[in-house]
């Protein structure tokens, strides 16, 4: 058995969800929020039996896209005060997943 945990941008968790209950696979959505762009993000929880781990990583490269977007940068509050110009956005690559695919020692159903 393995544990999947995929942190991926919250505007595409819900269609990865609704696939994966339409494959019957079962998963739980924590709400997270990302340390570098400070925004909403969805870390989906799921166990798995060992030969669903690929069908459930394809799932994610099909539902969790990489986009580009502009973000204004998260200035400091002590550097706030001292900045000389106006702090411009930056291009940036958003979304996609990060799946880290873990061996379950133990599962109880209690």
């Amino acid at each position: 058995m393995k544990m999947i945990m995929a942190i991926v941008q919250d505007a595409d968790s819900r269609g990865l969800l609704e696939a994966l209950v339409a494959k019957g696979l079962r998963a739980t959505k924590v709400s997270t929020t990302g340390g570098f762009l400070v925004r909403g993000n969805a870390t989906i929880l799921m166990g798995v039996q060992d030969e669903q781990v690929d069908t459930v990583l394809a799932m994610l490269k099909t539902h969790c896209h990489a986009r580009r977007e502009f973000v204004s940068p998260v200035v400091p509050l002590g550097e706030a005060a001292s900045a000389r110009h106006w702090v411009q956005p930056l291009e940036v690559e958003v979304g996609g997943a990060t799946v880290f695919v873990l061996n379950v020692e133990r599962f109880e159903q209690v």
